[in-house]
């Protein structure tokens, strides 16, 4: 175990977001555009400097997974070495919003299986990680490449929404079956939006109810909860057979997980009779809609993001993280074992104010650190809550703590991915969900 580890997981993360646009021709990398493959060593530095000790991080799929069974591991191969020497723990952030273009877009009937073969691949050649988020997002992902039409596939059907969930959600599962076979005590913390749509008068209480249950759907396949009839309706209708389905109730490892849930002011809308949706700014809060999460679930919950662009007055973001936290407090009061808080990202990420829409290279002010790789005042602030709650929060509970192996403890071995694998499709032995 980490000798200082408190229990409670304090992280950050380096944006590495990597959809295409424009039809696939521009790939919106945003570990490129914020300078982290020429700044990696000093965005370690700035971890360490803040008191961090674990990281969301992933090497780029785009350019790691280079074919069926073939990656170029040069950049994974410089700097998770170097996490582990500098005793930095890694979320593994395996696929973030994008896919290399050999396979093209989450409408390959081929990428859950591609992906899952590369996630047992990385296991293999870095076997001392422990902590793994397979595929970030997998609605957000589903809704901007499927339904909106804004990234990959660029497609606005609910046929093309559909194909992308399940396909996401597959990928995650089979990934982490892969990953568990290679590292039997990995966890899994699912970085998913908690959204939630309100009705802003009694005719839009249709639209923002079947709003509110799709929300659900791809932590319900992922974790092998039966669906209500209007979404399994929803499911068979837009392209998913019966068998797809029974495959998720079958086939989940929910007690492998930790939920990680997602909070920005954009996470709320206000839903009109016609089904448009506009964003309501902040009105339940994170509290609220995790309970939410929560009672529907019953996981070990995460916060694994948030931010808040620094405004004019310099302290919107500080802020923020007070608010934030003070939400965090507040599900952890209330009984919700809540083991974990996220700042995303480190650094000022870009083209975020359009959603990654728009190659604009506009610097988007929401890290720790600007892209000068200077502490921005929320950078402070979070380094003195660190300081301070660190040598609080044990007092309160001993009682739930992540059991993380320490990287420097974990048997030297050579970086390799010749393991054998096993056929990838058999049954887990997980319970079945009857919920």
């Amino acid at each position: 175990m980490i000798s200082s580890h408190s229990g409670f997981i304090f992280a950050t993360g380096i944006e590495n977001s990597n959809p295409t646009i424009g039809n696939g021709t521009v790939r919106m990398d945003e570990m490129a555009k914020c300078g982290h493959y020429r700044h990696w060593r000093r965005d370690f530095d700035l971890v360490e400097e803040i008191g961090i000790r674990f990281l969301r991080y992933g090497p780029p799929l785009h350019t790691t997974l280079v074919g069926a069974g073939r990656y170029d591991w040069s950049f994974a191969d410089e700097v998770f070495p170097d996490l582990r020497r500098r005793s930095l723990v890694a979320i593994v952030d395996l696929c973030h919003f994008g896919v290399p273009d050999f396979i093209g877009n989450f409408q390959n009937p081929d990428f859950p299986a591609l992906f899952a073969d590369y996630a047992r691949a990385f296991a293999q050649r870095y076997p001392w990680l422990q902590l793994y988020t397979p595929v970030n997002e997998m609605s957000i992902c589903a809704l901007f490449s499927s339904l909106y039409g804004w990234w990959n596939e660029q497609l606005r059907t609910d046929r093309a929404f559909v194909t992308a969930l399940k396909h996401l959600v597959k990928a995650n599962l089979l990934a982490m079956r892969a990953i568990l076979e290679v590292r039997p005590d990995a966890l899994f913390i699912q970085s998913e939006s908690s959204e939630y749509f309100h009705a802003e008068s009694p005719v839009a209480i249709g639209p923002a109810e079947t709003m509110n249950a799709r929300r659900f759907l791809s932590l319900d396949l992922n974790y092998g909860r039966r669906i209500d009839s209007t979404m399994y309706e929803y499911l068979l209708d837009n392209s998913m057979t019966r068998e797809e389905y029974h495959f998720f109730l079958s086939n989940n490892l929910k007690h492998h997980c930790i939920m990680g849930n997602d909070y920005y002011q954009t996470n709320e809308h206000r839903v009109s009779a016609d089904g448009v949706t506009v964003a309501s700014g902040e009105i339940f809060g994170y509290a609220v809609i995790t309970h939410q999460y929560y009672n529907r679930y019953r996981l070990p919950v995460m916060h694994t993001e948030t931010n808040l662009c620094q405004g004019p007055k310099g302290d919107e973001a500080v802020n923020w993280l007070r608010k934030e936290w003070a939400n965090v407090l507040r599900v952890r009061n209330n009984g919700v074992p809540i083991v974990g808080f996220t700042w995303y990202s480190l650094t000022d990420q870009v083209d975020w104010d359009t959603g990654l829409r728009e190659n604009n290279g506009k610097v988007n002010a929401l890290g720790l650190a600007d892209l000068n790789r200077k502490l921005r005042p929320v950078g402070e602030a979070y380094r003195d809550l660190i300081r301070d709650w660190t040598a609080v929060l044990p007092t309160q509970s001993v009682c739930l703590q992540v059991p993380v192996a320490l990287a420097q403890d974990y048997p030297a071995t050579p970086m390799s991915s010749d393991a054998p694998s096993t056929e990838r499709n058999a049954p887990t032995g997980a319970p079945r969900n009857t919920e």
